[in-house]
């Protein structure tokens, strides 16, 4: 059963749509990432599940009941959702075990009952004996971790993540993903975690939509989202790589298509029922190899980036001035810039058209 349904959500601001009839269903107990640029409306979609926002149409649905829609609508409060934010939410005159405990006060239950659930969030979030410190004296991460202890002790059916870790800093945000794996795992909440960076959404979530300019592009497993890329802008806007136009000429019956692309015939990935004609080719650094003289087309290196043990290699195909193609090579094999060099296509993806 879908813990979390949005049926042709809208929200607008004056002029400005920010949500623009998202339909969407979230799995009970599923992760879920909403991934997109700044102003994409993916924390607008956050605040109207939470109920913090009104939808002007559409409904909201958590279970089976329904929380915002055309006749209904519920109070945040009474909504039992968690939330945990980018600036934590905590307050500042309460000690942590007060933090933790306040949305069990206002279901007043009782002391010792009360008691015993924060201690077991503390526990959980690994916070033992900090129960009477205050928020300013603890990090940023350990602050994030009593965001989440507070969701764990109101049992919370619903946790929603609004870009939990844009505060901290690389190292400490590593750590938190795998506290927030670790969160789902003991609370079986349902999860829907809003972000703008790629490799938090692909790394712990099952899966990612997509939103941009207040729609869903895509939502989908993180391999099919990358692999598989439903148009465009989803397939720029996750991983690296490129789009380029190019001509199906042919389409198998095993999932392939021969493209004519840079001068050449190559044989990429499909959807069924593909036409032939012009197309975009979605292409990433995998897809691409080096290899010898008379062999795939001529390109120009245009910039060599090292970072440890990978390159990032960018180079200009000559048949394709405006494109720009990426690779990720051993340190020790990539070419100087400015060298010309020759590749191959050994992969790809016809991105439907729609």
């Amino acid at each position: 059963m879908a813990a979390v349904t949005l049926d042709g959500v809208t929200k607008r601001f004056g002029q400005i749509v920010a949500v623009d009839g998202v339909s969407l269903a979230v799995a009970d107990g599923e992760f879920l990432a909403v991934l997109g640029p700044s102003g994409c409306g993916k924390s607008t979609l956050l605040r109207l599940i939470a109920g913090f926002e009104q939808p002007d149409s559409g409904t909201i649905r958590l279970g089976a009941d329904v929380v915002s829609g055309p006749d209904a609508y519920i109070a945040p409060e009474d909504r039992h959702i968690g939330m945990v934010f980018q600036s934590y939410a905590l307050w500042p005159h309460m000690k942590v075990a007060e933090n933790i405990g306040y949305p069990l006060r206002v279901r007043k239950l009782r002391r010792v009952e009360l008691a015993r659930e924060v201690a077991a969030a503390l526990a959980a979030v690994g916070l033992e004996g900090m129960g009477d410190r205050r928020p300013a004296e603890l990090s940023g991460g350990q602050r994030q971790r009593v965001a989440l202890a507070r969701c764990l002790a109101m049992k919370a059916r619903v946790v929603l993540l609004d870009e939990p870790l844009a505060n901290l800093d690389v190292h400490l945000r590593a750590r938190m993903l795998s506290e927030i794996a670790a969160f789902r795992n003991l609370s079986h909440a349902t999860l829907i975690y809003v972000t703008h960076d790629q490799a938090e959404a692909l790394g712990v979530a099952d899966r990612v939509a997509v939103m941009e300019a207040g729609r869903v592009r895509q939502a989908a497993p993180p391999a099919i989202l990358y692999r598989m890329p439903s148009d465009g802008v989803v397939s720029r806007f996750v991983g690296a790589g490129a789009v380029v136009p190019g001509e199906v000429t042919a389409t198998f019956a095993n999932g392939h298509a021969s493209v004519a692309l840079f001068g050449q015939q190559w044989q990429v990935r499909s959807a069924p029922g593909q036409p032939i004609g012009p197309a975009e080719i979605s292409i990433r650094p995998e897809d691409l190899r080096i290899v010898g003289d008379g062999q795939g087309f001529a390109a120009t290196v245009a910039r060599v980036l090292y970072q440890g043990g990978r390159t990032i290699m960018d180079a200009t195909p000559a048949l394709g001035p405006g494109t720009t193609l990426s690779l990720s090579l051993q340190s020790s094999e990539a070419p100087a810039a400015g060298s010309t060099i020759r590749l191959a296509l050994i992969d790809g993806w016809v991105i439907p058209n729609r």
